[in-house]
């Protein structure tokens, strides 16, 4: 058999090197404690210490934003006005509000009815020391710069509206202190500021996007991202969750674009002092956040239709793109009614817009009504995308469109509680994608992408829980991780198999009515599926979110006559290798257990709330073979006994364990061999049962597995034997599926021909690299164009075994490319190329105008991730380039993903220092 030679040979080998060398990543866990604050933005060591922060006094809140925003999008400013109406809730002298990167003209306060103020001393005139917050003179600290002003108008005209005589802007807390002369009694009134800021490049607040015209012509679009606290960048609020308001949003703009923003337009008016703008009035929102407001202001074209219930369903795209948001407004018109269903309560507003922005950091925003994508995942080509990205807008169309309810509709109470908007909606994306596209097995997808990826941080010695306390705003973008995202959809998805489906609908059903258009907290929710299921839900799920890891569950058999008992024990599992703790910390884990009598049904569930415990599986037979964790669906990993390992290895030859438990078994093998915990050499030895394996994300997670064995043995010997035993693994798979789709093929298989191709073209494999060179040839000749499937593994097939005239053909191809997918689809894989002299022209090109800025990342990490050589390269660029990129950057999300992409496959000592020193000389967070 095709692994029956090769395992052995390199697993005897193996056996005498030792365990692999640690990733550096496990190398700088032990270092300062202030390297590992700077870690932690990576997902990779315990929560900095706190800042000193104080929430926003309670004394003065909002009741609506009546907002107008006036954006140049030649001078990249705005002018703002802000008239907030707003209730006095215990008498003072100051409003406390959330400012940054503003500057405040004039501030006044109206109050309504009888609540009007004595006229108090008129203050005198101080001098200005500063013209804004981002300029102050040396005399001045740039914590808090004083900004006091005073015009000579009378203080209290005839409408006793009190001017403010004094902004305090305290920029490190991101807030301004409006003091007036005399104290505005409790009741209700309008405060008005007038304000101008600027159209920033760095992806946050309201910023300029970067976009080229079909014509040619370099123009701007202004845009936003507020989540989590860039509200402030746009205008004055009061910036936190729950402080929640309605808002009126009116746009100044040319009268030639689009104009956008959480409602419908209700009213578009030529403005009185310029022929060419015009003013558009949006209709009043709901109750909400502040970071979830939107407005865009562009040129767009759109494509659209209605959903069952009636919701006006838009896909912005760029001009002459319409045709590619048809597959996204496909999905978005079926998951609107799919969510109204499964929750029971109807979407509240009359529209959702889903638009492409240009320049967008993250994937996606869930803003209410006005959802903003990078323009890969939203736009589908129906002659040019992959499989991969149709499935990948399908995923993010619904993460997005739950948030609608679940965040929006209903939000958290505090950034302490982000997990459950992120972990929930990370969850029931997969739900609504199974439902709309059966055939995309999704669900076994979600373990390989969400759970595994979710066990690997959280195993970390220096991980955090899933609920972090939350402070200082510097602390919020740290945890939108793999903690709260991946690991909070999969403690919730053991949660909805351990309620019930019915209950766990019946419990959030509760749970929005209850709290729609409020704020809510962990424990709430908690609460309405405890009251709908009977179960103790807080008590189970407080083990899982209020303390950080998971349980390594150690199962061993006796056979007593016709029954079989289990000896089960929980112990924390920890990358670094066995837990030596004193105080183990323990869990409440809803176990499953099935039988080879029907793999995919559970014999028995059970709820293990103590470290050891016996369960005894009555009428099971000598030779049948017994699993724990059905679906893998419990976040724990197993070890079994060699003799229940053994047992198991037919279910995997056979194909008669389900392919979720395939992928589950192995990957929790492949973690315990990396911990040290088992050998390497038992994981080689099983994998040769994986011979007939037919299943995609079975062979994508037994690649990705191999690809970090294969990282490790390049700081060894054993690099090329590694190589050697990989295109063993692949090669009768590839042989099977060939070069070109067959009959009756579809999604999954378009998935793993792409694997298995690129994986034996990076590796070398002779048949593979000459078909894909000639492949390469014609579709560059234009004789025979390569289908999107094919595009990735035959780009990399040939960079990785080309020279200086592949590299200039693919950056010819990128340059050409009209298609953003197709531009990220090659930025990905130019880092395979080996020549030094290529490697570092692809890193000069990832800091060019070529690359869009958050593309940047992708292009420096495919170096990276492309060869040992590489590594160091990148890395060398990342220092010298780091004052650029720290500022293109801004300390935010992208700057921590290019660290981590940059430094994970190093496995020596000494780089471990070299980052400790770098991330201790500048503010990564």
């Amino acid at each position: 058999m095709w692994l029956a030679a090769a395992a052995p040979s390199l697993a005897r080998r193996l056996l005498f090197l030792g365990p692999p060398p640690p990733p550096l990543l496990l190398l700088l866990l032990s270092r300062s404690s202030r390297c590992r604050r700077r870690l932690h933005s990576l997902g990779l060591a315990a929560m900095p210490e706190k800042r000193p922060f104080e929430r926003l006094p309670a004394d003065v809140c909002p009741i609506n934003y009546s907002l107008c925003l006036k954006p140049d999008l030649l001078d990249f400013t705005f002018e703002g006005k802000l008239e907030a109406s707003a209730q006095v809730r215990q008498a003072t002298n100051q409003i406390v509000m959330n400012c940054a990167d503003i500057d405040i003209i004039t501030a006044s306060y109206v109050p309504e009815g009888d609540e009007v103020p004595r006229p108090g001393i008129e203050p005198r005139l101080l001098s200005v020391k500063a013209r804004s917050p981002n300029h102050w003179t040396a005399r001045e600290s740039p914590t808090d710069c004083v900004f006091r002003c005073f015009d000579n108008r009378k203080q209290f005209s005839d409408n006793f509206e009190i001017h403010a005589t004094g902004f305090n802007y305290q920029n490190e807390d991101e807030k301004v202190t409006l003091s007036f002369p005399s104290t505005l009694q409790p009741g209700t009134g309008t405060l008005k500021i007038d304000f101008v800021g600027e159209l920033n490049d760095k992806m946050k607040g309201f910023y300029r996007s970067k976009y080229t015209t079909p014509s040619g012509e370099v123009r701007y679009a202004a845009v936003t991202q507020f989540e989590a606290t860039d509200a402030r960048r746009a205008f004055p609020c009061w910036d936190e969750p729950a402080i929640k308001a309605t808002f009126d949003i009116s746009l100044v703009v040319p009268k030639d674009r689009v104009a956008l923003s959480n409602m419908n337009v209700i009213d578009r008016k030529p403005y009185p002092d310029d022929e060419n703008v015009v003013e558009v009035k949006f209709a009043r929102t709901p109750v909400m956040s502040t970071y979830l407001v939107a407005f865009v202001v562009g040129e767009y074209d759109f494509v659209e239709t209605r959903s069952k219930d009636g919701v006006c369903v838009r896909v912005y795209t760029p001009v002459g793109k319409a045709e590619q948001g048809k597959f996204a407004l496909e999905v978005a018109a079926k998951t609107l009614p799919f969510y109204k269903d499964y929750f029971n309560v109807p979407y509240p507003l009359p529209k959702i817009d889903l638009i492409a922005i240009a320049d967008f950091a993250a994937g996606a925003m869930e803003n209410w009504g006005l959802v903003t994508y990078r323009e890969t995942a939203l736009l589908i080509d129906p002659k040019n995308s992959c499989s991969s990205s149709r499935q990948w807008v399908a995923l993010v169309v619904g993460h997005e469109l739950a948030h609608q309810w679940f965040g929006n509709l209903v939000t958290m109470e505090w950034w302490t509680h982000l997990w459950l908007n992120e972990g929930f909606a990370s969850w029931i994306e997969y739900l609504c994608v199974d439902h709309c596209f059966p055939e995309y097995d999704i669900w076994t997808q979600f373990v390989s992408a969400d759970y595994t990826r979710a066990q690997e941080l959280d195993a970390l010695d220096n991980s955090h829980p899933i609920e972090v306390s939350v402070g200082h705003p510097s602390e919020v973008d740290e945890i939108f991780d793999a903690i709260s995202y991946s690991k909070g959809a999969s403690v919730i998805r053991m949660l909805h198999d351990y309620i019930g489906d019915k209950d766990f609908k019946k419990g959030m059903n509760m749970y929005l009515t209850k709290f729609q258009q409020k704020n809510a907290a962990t424990e709430d929710l908690w609460e309405s599926l405890e009251n709908a299921s009977g179960k103790p839900i807080a008590a189970v799920m407080n083990t899982w979110t209020k303390q950080m890891g998971f349980p390594l569950i150690y199962v061993e058999a006796e056979q007593i006559e016709d029954d079989r008992l289990l000896r089960l024990s929980q112990r924390k599992f920890c990358a670094s290798g066995p837990y030596v703790g004193e105080d183990c910390p323990q869990w409440m884990v809803p176990i499953t257990i099935s039988t080879s009598e029907d793999s995919s049904h559970a014999k028995m569930k059970i709820l293990m709330d103590k470290p050891e415990m016996n369960v005894v599986l009555k009428d099971v037979k000598p030779d049948q073979w017994v699993k724990l964790n059905l679906g893998t669906v419990g976040f724990y990993r197993t070890q079994y006994s060699s003799a229940m390992l053994e047992s198991l290895l037919p279910g995997i030859r056979d194909l008669s364990l389900p392919p979720v438990d395939r992928l589950g078994l192995q990957n929790d093998l492949f973690s315990l061999a990396r911990a040290g915990i088992i050998s390497t050499v038992e994981v080689l030895k099983v994998m040769e049962a994986f011979v007939n394996e037919p299943n995609y994300t079975v062979w994508s997670d037994l690649s990705c597995n191999l690809g970090i064995l294969s990282t490790l043995l390049s700081h060894t010997d054993f690099y090329e034997e590694i190589q050697e035993f990989v295109k063993d693994v692949f090669s009768p798979i590839g042989e099977r599926l060939g070069w070109d789709p067959k009959p009756g093929e579809g999604h999954l298989d378009a998935l793993l021909r792409g694997l298995v191709l690129g994986k034996l073209g990076k590796a070398g494999h002779k048949a593979t690299l000459e078909e894909a060179r000639r492949r390469f040839k014609d579709h560059v000749e234009g004789k025979q164009i390569l289908s999107a499937d094919l595009r990735s593994p035959v780009y990399l097939t040939v960079l990785k075994h080309g020279d200086g005239t592949t590299l200039d053909i693919m950056l010819k191809l990128h340059k050409q490319a009209d298609m953003q997918e197709e531009k990220n689809r090659i930025e990905r894989v130019l880092g395979a190329t080996l020549s030094p002299e290529l490697i570092q022209k692809v890193l000069t090109f990832a800091l060019s105008e070529e690359v869009r800025p958050q593309d940047t990342v992708s292009v420096i990490g495919g170096v990276a991730g492309g060869s040992k050589h590489g590594r160091k390269a990148a890395w060398k660029f990342i220092k010298d380039n780091w004052e650029e990129l720290y500022n293109r950057y801004q300390g935010g999300f992208l700057i921590s993903r290019l660290i981590k992409l940059s430094v994970e496959g190093f496995a020596v000592d000494k780089m471990a220092g070299e980052v400790k020193y770098l991330l201790s000389g500048f503010s990564v967070l």
